[in-house]
């Protein structure tokens, strides 16, 4: 059944590069390929978790002392350990038949959809691995993509003229233009309104703003239907882990690495910042050991956040809250990370990277800015202050 699912996986894998290579606008095919792609992930964190998960708890099997003990007690525990194991099985396989079934229906009702894939024209971008490819885009968030392109190629008519918003032609050469605003903090409609009056009168026809905000109250004064993201679900956030970790190394030949990336990502908790961060430690030091001691370190980490605030720190960063973290090379040490909006000219602070702060022996003295910039993806700034 494990061999079948690989197969099925890997057609599915086709279609979904095939698809993210080319320019679809139409949004029920986008919308197939996004309940084909979530599948897919699916498909492969049961596949994943039932070959590392398997393999961890084989090595435990080997190694466990209670295993080789001969004692009646021993044996009791055995067969305890055993019946678990048996209905653990079981319901691994139910869950393995069902994403089979969802995974094969899905392929079948794919096949009119993959005819179609060949009508739309190809994206021109630059030949990368696929760790690079998705270092490089926002990832899961093809369909969202091609509403903004829709949205940026609509036209209007001006007059007895219908003018393309983005690169149109006015009455002596192109006047479009583009206008992305970040609201930081609570929505602020005043000002709002005075970039909005600002930009009619002196932007050309055509021009579009697209306005990003944590919060909701945005959404009134957009001209269409505002776009929400979500959090990944945890199959797909896997898939991304997954993938920029390990870069062009095969996971099947690194079971015990794979298994510990497994429980790490579950503790980044859907953290883009963090997955990119550990992923680039993890891959340039490959080594069990260091790995161990990563795992161990952020599980304690994070739990002792958790059990102190209430809360994931993760969750407190999203929100724009300080989250105090450990460091690995003293664990008597803590920091606090929070965001920093804004700072003035005035305000000369160093820049260090953030993975040597919480990973590394660097310690600053008092205030200092943390770089978290990566191509095309993040670019963030966060202040870090050492607990006396």
């Amino acid at each position: 059944m494990e061999d079948r699912l690989r197969r099925i996986l890997l057609r599915a894998q086709v279609i979904i590069d095939e698809a993210t290579g080319r320019h679809i606008r139409n949004q029920d095919m986008l919308l197939q390929l996004g309940i084909l792609r979530d599948t897919m992930y699916r498909g492969y964190y049961t596949l994943d978790t039932l070959r590392y998960q398997s393999h961890n708890n084989d090595r435990k099997h080997k190694n466990d002392i209670h295993y080789r003990c001969s004692s009646s007690l021993s044996k009791v525990n055995s067969l305890k350990i055993q019946c678990l194991s048996s209905n653990k099985d079981t319901e691994d396989l139910k869950q393995l038949e069902e994403t089979l079934d969802d995974l094969s229906s899905m392929i079948l009702d794919a096949e009119e959809l993959v005819l179609l894939l060949v009508s739309y024209p190809r994206l021109h971008h630059q030949p990368y691995s696929m760790h690079l490819q998705l270092a490089n885009c926002m990832f899961g968030r093809q369909m969202e993509a091609e509403v903004v392109m829709n949205f940026l190629l609509q036209t209007r008519t001006h007059g007895n003229r219908t003018r393309p918003s983005v690169g149109a032609e006015g009455s002596n050469k192109a006047g479009g233009l583009l206008v992305v605003a970040e609201l930081v903090g609570d929505f602020n409609e005043d000002a709002w309104n005075r970039l909005y009056y600002a930009s009619k009168r002196h932007a050309p026809n055509g021009g579009k703003i697209i306005v990003t905000s944590r919060s909701d109250k945005v959404v009134k004064v957009g001209t269409t239907n505002g776009l929400t993201l979500k959090h990944l679900s945890r199959e797909a956030y896997w898939y991304f882990f997954k993938t920029l970790t390990f870069g062009g190394m095969d996971p099947e030949m690194h079971r015990r690495h794979a298994h510990m990336a497994m429980e790490i990502a579950k503790i980044l908790n859907g953290s883009f910042i963090g997955a990119n961060i550990t992923a680039r430690l993890l891959r340039d030091n490959f080594d069990v050991r260091f790995w161990c001691k990563a795992l161990a370190f952020l599980r304690g980490s994070f739990q002792k956040h958790i059990s102190r605030f209430g809360e994931h720190p993760i969750d407190l960063l999203y929100q724009d809250r300080p989250a105090h973290l450990g460091r690995m090379a003293t664990p008597s040490e803590d920091f606090v990370l929070y965001h920093r909006d804004q700072r003035f000219s005035e305000q000369e602070v160093p820049e260090i990277r953030f993975q040597d702060v919480m990973y590394g022996s660097v310690k600053p003295q008092g205030k200092f800015e943390v770089s978290l910039r990566y191509p095309h993806t993040i670019a963030m700034s966060l202040h870090v202050r050492f607990k006396s």
